[in-house]
């Protein structure tokens, strides 16, 4: 069964930009170093093994996660606030794949302990308070299942900041809005930055144990499609952060 939230949460609309550049999000995704050639394989890596795996993607999207999964065994499931993308989600795997338009500032329509592990992709970031949220997919996950999270690193985006003539301090919960404009449709997206410890933070107060923390390296076809990323010998750079994160049994 489903809990309540808090009734004081942000339950500020997050739908509504990514119909609008849905289309064109979907086909920037599929040839972006950052996307395709980075954070998804990283992503699909740190998930190993999941054939037979019940899999929820919260914030999938147009579903190219939810792809590789499917294609490695698991069962798969997906949630987005955008019906706009899940258009696109239904298009690449199919119509019987099971979609749900659902926003993480509400409880999620599954019952406790329905899957083993549960993917959030760019996806925490939209959220001021990740608290709430994080005990709803530990509810949703089995004991001992695993929640896999990539997220902007925070000493990138700071130091983005800085190289551009800002001031904002790395402490803290920022505010920050872009606008965004794809397939000559335009949207502005806000996200909610924060520092490595509050990520941290965030995910024990929730009830889940670090395994892993990773700051990948790009795909290796990567290097032939985008060759500037070899003014380093390692071709690494920072982008994502990525953790396995393991539910703890409630105490």
């Amino acid at each position: 069964m489903t809990r309540s939230l808090d009734a004081d949460r942000d339950h500020t609309p997050r739908a509504a930009p990514y119909d609008a550049i849905a289309e064109g999000y979907t086909e920037l995704n599929a040839t972006s170093l950052l996307n395709e050639y980075y954070n998804r394989p990283a992503l699909v890596e740190l998930a190993g093994d999941v054939a037979g795996h019940r899999i929820l993607d919260v914030g999938c999207g147009s579903g190219p996660i939810l792809a590789d999964l499917r294609d490695r065994g698991a069962m798969v499931t997906g949630v987005d606030a955008s019906a706009g993308m899940l258009e696109q989600a239904r298009a690449r795997l199919g119509t019987g794949v099971d979609l749900h338009v659902a926003d993480l500032a509400e409880p999620l329509p599954f019952d406790d302990d329905s899957f083993d592990d549960v993917v959030a992709s760019q996806v925490l970031h939209y959220l001021k308070d990740w608290g709430p949220t994080l005990a709803e997919l530990h509810r949703v996950l089995r004991p001992g299942g695993r929640l896999i999270v990539s997220e902007e690193h925070p000493t990138a985006l700071f130091l983005s900041d800085r190289l551009s003539g800002g001031d904002r301090e790395y402490f803290g919960v920022h505010e920050r809005t872009e606008e965004w404009v794809l397939g000559g449709r335009t949207a502005e997206l806000t996200f909610w930055d924060r520092p490595l410890h509050a990520m941290t933070d965030a995910f024990a107060a929730a009830g889940f144990r670090i395994a892993t923390i990773s700051e990948p390296a790009p795909a290796p076809e990567a290097f032939d499609r985008f060759p500037e990323i070899r003014k380093h010998a390692s071709g690494r750079f920072l982008a994502f952060v990525l953790f396995v994160l393991v539910a703890e049994p409630p105490q």
